[in-house]
């Protein structure tokens, strides 16, 4: 069996790329892999195809050690997954078994903004309907996704993929998602199928209403540990998870042998709290750091904390999506790569009348990166969202056909238009009808629960002093 995102030859040929995207000089480390017969390039997905050979394997693990014990010890205080205040790795808790007491939760003055409810409600099923829409293409190459749609007539991308009328030629040149065709294309959908850019905002709902927003690190980890199946999470959180089961305390999960603490994981777990914090980036923010901790570092911490900023603006009701992103900017360093990419992306949008030619430039700029990777990922969905000044089907159908990590581009893409958008009715319904309110998860008690419901539950943690588990369906 090769497990996906764990090997650990694919792990430091994945971490040689990104210490160089960090400005590190790998050049001997990299030297003595290649000399030893390792593969000079990454898998572009999950696993290498063959085992390595034994020699290979405890060399990878070595030097994997070996670039995180000078990474770390180089670092004089700047490290942005460190604890905002002393101890807060360790919180409340001893540790990370079992599960805590609910504590008061954020209190604070009277109700949300008016109509809160129901631009949370259109944010759910935007999420949802974005990463529906992305899925079937996710991981293929930009021409592909072109020429899929264009086959089909559906180019500009307006609406769901489909492999009706698809030439037998271009389905075997690019074949769909193969675990997502069977439940995303325009043919099959039957309600929102299990995605993990749904199943974040789940757990998100679990932590807060367990812990209030005042949780710890460890709280997520404990909650993850409790609730969410292991062969659900991907990326740096199968490694954080890895390690959390190895004994690895939070935060040193997000970078022992973790070459994947700067992709999209984080900034795909941050609606939540931007939803419950709305007019509140800074709030926002902080508790999405604090959960991105524990499996990023650096540029992964940086997309959660714009994302959940620019939501929590958004979600207030009361800005336009330009205003939304340049907020979002606020909370980050100004010179950090994922800053500097999300204002190149938006430059672009600004200034050039066709979206492909956007795309085309995002991909020459960022095309070293892993297609997971946050920061060309986070260009993208400013440049859609800007281009599309907003608008839901501009913004998701935008987004998916830039390519990259076309699921999770589209579902923030369609929760921050959702709320734009204000209102569900005010959502097109090619785009929620086959959602059938009808979420599909391996979540706690959430299969099968409403987008209804989820936004109830939602809005009452921004109001409500005491946090709930969720009702047992």
């Amino acid at each position: 069996m090769r497990l996906t995102w764990l090997q650990p030859e694919d792990l430091l040929a994945h971490e040689l790329h990104q210490a160089e995207q960090e400005g590190r000089d790998v050049t001997a480390v990299r030297a003595r892999w290649l000399a030893a017969g390792g593969p000079p390039d990454p898998p572009r997905t999950g696993a290498s195809p063959t085992p390595a050979a034994p020699h290979l394997r405890a060399l990878a693990e070595q030097l994997l050690d070996e670039l995180e014990e000078s990474l770390w010890a180089a670092r004089t205080g700047e490290d942005p997954a460190r604890p905002a205040f002393e101890g807060e790795a360790e919180g409340r808790s001893s540790g990370v078994q079992g599960r805590q007491p609910p504590v008061p939760g954020r209190g604070g003055s009277g109700e949300p903004p008016a109509g809160h409810r129901h631009r949370v409600h259109a944010a759910w099923l935007g999420r949802a309907a974005g990463c529906l829409l992305g899925k079937p293409v996710e991981k293929l190459p930009l021409r592909g996704i072109r020429a899929l749609a264009r086959a089909t007539g559906n180019w500009p991308l307006r609406t769901w993929f489909t492999a009706e009328g698809l030439p037998p030629e271009l389905a075997e040149a690019y074949p769909w998602n193969r675990r997502s065709a069977a439940t995303s294309l325009a043919e099959n959908i039957d309600g929102m199928p299990e995605d993990d850019d749904l199943n974040y905002p789940l757990l998100n709902l679990l932590l807060l209403r367990r812990h209030g927003p005042a949780f710890t690190t460890a709280d997520v980890a404990a909650l993850w540990l409790e609730e969410l199946p292991a062969a659900r999470t991907f990326t740096a959180e199968r490694v954080a998870y890895r390690n959390l089961l190895n004994g690895v305390a939070p935060h040193r999960t997000a970078r022992h042998r973790n070459p994947f603490r700067e992709w999209i994981g984080a900034l795909i777990r941050a609606d939540v709290h931007g939803w419950t914090n709305p007019g509140d980036p800074a709030a926002a923010a902080a508790q999405a750091r604090r959960d991105a901790c524990l499996t990023h570092t650096g540029n992964g911490v940086y997309g959660a904390m714009f994302a959940a900023a620019t939501i929590a603006e958004a979600a207030a009701g009361g800005g336009d999506v330009h205003h939304c992103l340049a907020t979002g900017l606020t909370v980050v360093p100004t010179d950090s790569r994922l800053a500097r990419a999300v204002r190149h992306g938006v430059h672009l949008a600004r200034r050039t009348r066709d979206f492909d030619t956007v795309a085309d430039r995002l991909h020459a700029a960022y095309g070293g990166h892993h297609w997971v990777h946050v920061v060309p990922n986070a260009a993208l969905l400013a440049a859609a969202l800007t281009h599309a000044d907003g608008d839901f089907t501009g913004s998701i159908t935008r987004v998916v056909a830039g390519g990259w990590d076309t699921d999770s581009n589209g579902a923030t893409a369609g929760s921050i238009a959702g709320l734009l958008a204000g209102h569900p009715d005010a959502l097109p319904s090619r785009w929620t009808a086959p959602l059938k309110n009808r979420l599909a998860t391996s979540v706690g008690t959430f299969h099968g629960i409403g987008f209804d419901e989820l936004a109830d539950l939602t809005a009452e943690l921004t109001h409500h002093p005491l946090p709930q588990e969720a009702p047992r369906r």
